[in-house]
């Protein structure tokens, strides 16, 4: 058997890695996952489920494919073993000292993968995830075994190479042997990963409980809902290839060399359009982004802005990002993600610059001048913070038929509220990193949409 090490139980990875392997064994393969509880608060509900149900539950994967509404089941039972170490540690490290064990997969959330220097090898219940990892590959080192293959899942840039930072840095904080952290460096395969799947887990309404048991014939409390779209992109190290195999497994995975190329792509395909669309739909009365796709201004701005302000920017394989781009217009056209607007606007300044900036000073540098679809979302945005007012329980919006609360960094929702200059914000290099106003055009195209915007003007 190919044993895996799972890092957290949570809905995340039980309908992404777990039904993946799981389709792995239907197609004759042999493996385990072994998911061990990453924090130590009281018995969860959910272990205690899974003793119940024998380690078995279903995922429902449900979404748009080709146009056709689906809602496909399937029955997970890849699942070995949960382990609690804080209650049973010895089956823990038993993990560590068999040469089963190839694969270690975690998600611990973004926060997950840090450092703390007060760390103490001794006190494994109070330490991170990475001090937690550190003790376990000791123990593999010390048991005279091969290291593993780590595929991180947590949403951080170069995750795998974070979390291997992490484990020499405790080596170096515990003082462990030269030989440990050798072997670690040259035995471990720290593979940098892009996972993407929505997964929205067990159904929050009763209704939608009731139907989901009926289409799974019984009652399942470890039931988790997913969209059908699946990509694990992982970066090809060792013989990575014996383990995990490539293709369409429920979920697609690829072994690559360029694991950027994928995180770009997913950056400003999905997660740009996402951003550059929000506000317009915010203000447009929209709250979700299913309700912007069915309406045929807010779902042309999108087709548009991808075609020309983002697809081409991308790579050069304009094919692959178009595929990607038309998965990700499926996605959005989802009926039962409810994925709501104002839950997608947090912390909306740092996802534009994050997501939408870089297609936009590639369309100006391509072309020298502002991309205007992208400017228009931008003015959007802007616009939609220029209406802010401080309230007793934050910050509002004000817009002509509804209110808002918009959260962010409170530095740039005070900047609004006390209605200081848009030239001053967009010209702050601390917000962007660069004075936006120097691209010629944008600052007075912006400033001229939001009067326009204020006037009742549908810049679409």
């Amino acid at each position: 058997m190919i044993k895996i090490l799972q890092y957290g139980e949570g809905n995340f990875l039980r309908a992404f890695a777990d039904v993946y392997f799981h389709t792995l064994n239907e197609e004759g393969g042999n493996y385990g996952v072994y998911a061990i509880k990453p924090t130590p608060s009281n018995r969860s509900a959910m272990l205690n489920l899974f003793e119940t149900q024998n380690n078995k539950y279903h995922v429902v994967l449900r979404g748009t494919e080709n146009g056709k509404t689906v809602e496909n089941v399937y029955r997970v039972d890849s699942i070995e073993k949960m382990i609690n170490p804080f209650e049973d540690h010895e089956s823990y490290l038993a993990l560590a000292r068999d040469p089963e064990l190839k694969i270690i997969v975690s998600n611990t959330t973004e926060a997950g993968i840090c450092y703390n220097p007060n760390d103490k090898i001794e006190n494994f219940a109070n330490i991170t995830y990475p001090a937690k990892l550190t003790r376990f590959l000791y123990e593999r080192y010390l048991s005279g075994l091969d290291g593993v293959y780590l595929l991180p899942a947590e949403l951080i840039d170069n995750n795998a190479d974070e979390l291997k930072k992490c484990v020499n840095q405790y080596i170096e904080l515990w003082c462990l042997p030269a030989g440990f952290k050798r072997w670690n460096n040259e035995k471990n395969f720290y593979c940098n990963t892009l996972v993407d799947r929505i997964v929205s887990g067990y159904p929050r309404d009763e209704e939608t409980k009731k139907h989901l048991e009926d289409l799974i014939g019984e009652a399942d409390g470890l039931m988790s809902v997913g969209e059908p779209f699946g990509l694990w992109a992982i970066e090809k190290k060792g013989n990575i290839a014996e383990y995990i195999k490539e293709g369409i497994h429920n979920v697609e995975v690829v072994l690559t060399d360029h694991i950027e190329y994928y995180k770009k792509r997913k950056v400003r395909v999905l997660n740009g359009s996402h951003t550059n669309l929000v506000p317009a739909g915010l203000m447009l009365g929209a709250e979700t982004v299913y309700d912007c796709m069915t309406d045929e201004k807010l779902s042309s701005f999108v087709e548009m802005t991808l075609k020309n302000e983002i697809i081409p920017y991308v790579s050069n394989d304009i094919t692959a990002t178009t595929s990607f781009a038309n998965s990700v217009k499926d996605r959005f056209l989802n009926p039962f993600l409810n994925h709501r607007l104002l839950s997608i606007s947090l912390n909306s300044i740092f996802k534009w610059k994050a997501r939408v900036l870089p297609s936009f000073k590639d369309y100006y540098s391509h072309h020298g001048r502002i991309a205007p679809n992208l400017t228009t979302g931008f003015s959007y945005l802007m616009a939609l913070y220029a209406s802010l007012e401080k309230t007793e329980n934050g910050y509002e919006a004000k817009l002509p038929c509804h209110t808002l609360e918009i959260k962010d960094e409170t530095v740039y929702l005070e900047h609004f509220a006390q209605k200081k200059s848009l030239h001053a914000f967009m010209s702050d290099e601390s917000v962007w990193g660069e004075n936006l106003t120097l691209y010629d055009g944008f600052y007075n195209t912006v400033a001229q949409n939001i009067e326009k915007i204020k006037n009742g003007v549908c810049l679409l």
